[in-house]
Protein backbone atom coordinates (compact mmCIF):
# COMPACT_ATOMS: atom_id res chain seq x y z
CA UNK A 1 0.00 0.00 0.00
CA UNK A 2 2.56 2.49 0.41
CA UNK A 3 5.18 3.56 -1.98
CA UNK A 4 8.77 2.64 -2.11
CA UNK A 5 10.28 5.81 -0.99
CA UNK A 6 13.82 5.21 -0.68
CA UNK A 7 16.06 7.10 1.01
CA UNK A 8 13.35 9.92 1.43
CA UNK A 9 10.80 7.48 3.23
CA UNK A 10 11.86 9.32 6.59
CA UNK A 11 11.17 13.00 5.33
CA UNK A 12 8.11 12.05 3.90
CA UNK A 13 6.46 10.04 6.44
CA UNK A 14 7.51 13.02 9.31
CA UNK A 15 6.17 15.62 6.86
CA UNK A 16 2.88 13.62 6.64
CA UNK A 17 2.64 13.07 10.20
CA UNK A 18 2.82 16.59 11.37
CA UNK A 19 0.90 17.96 8.66
CA UNK A 20 -1.82 15.27 10.22
CA UNK A 21 -1.16 16.84 13.60
CA UNK A 22 -1.58 20.40 12.32
CA UNK A 23 -4.62 19.60 10.74
CA UNK A 24 -5.91 18.24 14.03
CA UNK A 25 -4.89 21.10 15.64
CA UNK A 26 -6.42 23.70 13.92
CA UNK A 27 -9.67 21.46 13.77
CA UNK A 28 -9.69 21.52 17.83
CA UNK A 29 -8.76 24.74 17.84
CA UNK A 30 -11.52 26.17 15.77
CA UNK A 31 -14.22 23.99 17.84
CA UNK A 32 -12.81 25.54 20.87
CA UNK A 33 -13.02 28.49 19.55
CA UNK A 34 -16.58 28.22 18.31
CA UNK A 35 -17.85 27.04 22.04
CA UNK A 36 -16.51 29.82 23.45
CA UNK A 37 -17.53 32.45 21.00
CA UNK A 38 -21.14 30.60 21.74
CA UNK A 39 -20.92 30.67 25.26
CA UNK A 40 -20.20 34.62 24.74
CA UNK A 41 -23.35 34.82 22.58
CA UNK A 42 -25.65 33.08 24.61
CA UNK A 43 -24.72 35.57 27.64
CA UNK A 44 -25.28 38.53 25.64
CA UNK A 45 -28.54 37.88 24.69
CA UNK A 46 -29.56 36.94 27.96
CA UNK A 47 -28.42 40.36 28.92
CA UNK A 48 -30.47 41.97 25.93
CA UNK A 49 -33.86 39.70 27.07
CA UNK A 50 -33.59 40.98 30.93
CA UNK A 51 -33.64 43.87 29.20
CA UNK A 52 -36.97 43.92 27.21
Amino acid sequence: MIPDLGKYQDTVLSAYGISLLLLAAIIGLSIWRARAVKRQLDATEARTNKRQ
